[in-house]
């Protein structure tokens, strides 16, 4: 049973969340996320754009390169500048393809996760080499970027006629 206190340098603070609640949260944006992935036409998933914005291609791989690295990030204090460890990688070119690296990422995260200690999320990092603040924060920029992006999927889809999924349904 995971507790619901974190130790702080002053002392025992309650928390508002556990850690498993909020990979769980984290969890529902990511297979909202995957739906809206989903309902793109295939021929517009990766060339598609409103208003100069990126495709929903782009943006989901965005998403990518910052989840399963940035948990890695959180777990070691260890990170990569932003999409270093993924240059390696192969750029998807279909819908199937982004969907695997999207579940794949989503396993990592798993795996990864309940691996990292409470302490880790109230230590300040420096993620990507850019953005440094306490890991808990860093987490929600994740989640926070992730609903950003997703929200500009939607518009896409609305533009084309397609009605995108709920957003209340993760």
């Amino acid at each position: 049973m995971e507790t619901n206190t974190v130790q702080t340098q002053k002392g025992i603070q309650n928390a508002i969340i556990t850690s498993s609640d909020l990979l769980k949260h984290w969890q529902g944006h990511r297979r909202l996320t995957r739906r809206v992935i989903e309902a793109f036409p295939d021929d517009k998933l990766f060339t598609y754009s409103v208003g100069g914005m990126r495709p929903f291609s782009e943006l989901a791989l965005e998403m990518i390169h910052m989840a399963a690295p940035g948990v890695r990030g959180v777990l070691t204090g260890k990170w990569a500048t932003f999409g270093e460890m993924e240059k390696e990688k192969l750029t998807p070119k279909t819908k199937e393809e982004l969907l695997q690296l999207w579940d794949k990422t989503t396993e990592q995260i798993d795996e990864l996760w309940p691996q990292i200690p409470a302490e880790r999320f109230r230590e300040v990092d420096l993620a990507f080499g850019q953005y440094e603040d306490v890991n808990y924060a860093t987490v929600f920029y994740f989640i926070d970027n992730e609903i950003h992006h997703r929200g500009q999927g939607y518009v896409y889809l609305r533009s084309l006629g397609i009605e995108p999924p709920f957003f209340w349904e993760r």
